[in-house]
């Protein structure tokens, strides 16, 4: 279930009452006359089931409550009520099916801001994968993985793709483009500093390296590992499923192809540059087209299924 709180206008409250009354799938209607005092008005909550949650919401915005008012949604964890049993009864589809939008676009929006900290994860990400190359130390790249945030901007880019707002596409992939500049450039200064303290040496980057020298020989396995993933990080998010990011995180070479070419720049080795160069475009591809489909299917599924519960 769906909690939400509503400060509204007084001269608003019963058109919202009525609509929130006449959405199926809602419950535990109350409302609060005149206790907010900023902005001024009536408080309104309700809890509403996930997959009739979008449906409201957007109405509510339609209304301009989010203009004159407020709209605060949060997911509750448990809920014991027949009430609320037989609201998500009646609420057609299944809540792990439901794309909150509104949401979706709102945590992406946050995940896709080029700030310190983004950069600082991303930086540190990449220098933890440069270790693991160099040492040809799997764990240390799994590691590197899990630590960065790439997938964010990733996700911003497809949601704004299928929502088709230009504006945060620009965002994300400024954030994935000058992110993954700063903290390749950040690395490359690292290893600067590594081989003059005698811990990287070319020896280094030259050796065979059985466990991680996929990372700069793409194939066309490695764009569909991204599609994959691509995919799975996309529903992880539109189901509310955010573990599963983890799994998505470490299956994926973005940050350890990046790291990579930072450093074989840095020794002049250009073969393993371009070519890993090659596999964060290939993965960074994979995961942008395949979170991408997987939305604009999400977002025609749910429209044929709300088409044949009017129809019914």
């Amino acid at each position: 279930m769906l909690h939400l709180r509503l400060i509204v206008p007084q001269d608003r409250t019963d058109e919202v009452v009525h609509l929130v009354r006449h959405t199926v799938g809602t419950t535990h209607l109350v409302v609060m006359p005149g206790v907010a005092l900023d902005p001024a008005g009536d408080v309104v909550t309700c809890d509403v089931a996930r997959e009739a949650g979008d449906e409201l919401i957007t109405s509510l915005r339609e209304l301009g409550i989010d203009e004159s008012g407020s709209i605060t949604v949060e997911e509750t964890d448990l809920t014991l009520s027949a009430h609320a049993d037989r609201a998500e009864e009646e609420a057609p589809g299944e809540g792990a099916d439901a794309v909150l939008w509104e949401k979706l676009a709102d945590a992406t929006h946050e995940e896709s801001t080029f700030s310190v900290t983004y950069v600082a994860f991303l930086s540190i990400a990449t220098m933890l994968a440069a270790c693991g190359v160099m040492l040809d130390n799997a764990i240390l790249i799994v590691g590197a993985m899990a630590v960065g945030p790439e997938f964010g901007p990733l996700a911003g880019i497809s949601t704004a793709l299928v929502q088709r707002v230009p504006r945060l596409v620009w965002r994300s992939l400024w954030a994935l483009v000058g992110g993954f500049a700063v903290a390749m450039v950040l690395t490359a200064g690292f290893a600067w500093m590594m081989n003059g303290l005698g811990l990287f040496t070319g020896a280094m980057i030259e050796a065979e390296r059985p466990n991680t020298a996929f990372i700069w020989q793409p194939d066309w396995m490695s764009f569909v590992v991204a599609f994959l993933a691509g995919i799975g990080g996309t529903l992880s998010l539109t189901s509310a499923k955010s573990g599963a990011l983890i799994g998505v995180a470490i299956s994926v070479t973005t940050v350890p192809a990046a790291a990579n070419a930072a450093v074989a720049f840095s020794y002049q080795d250009l073969a393993q540059t371009w070519g890993s160069v090659g596999q964060l475009a290939a993965n960074l591809g994979g995961i942008v087209l395949a979170g991408t489909l997987t939305l604009l299917v999400q977002k025609a599924l749910w429209a044929m299924h709300r088409r044949r519960i009017r129809a019914a």
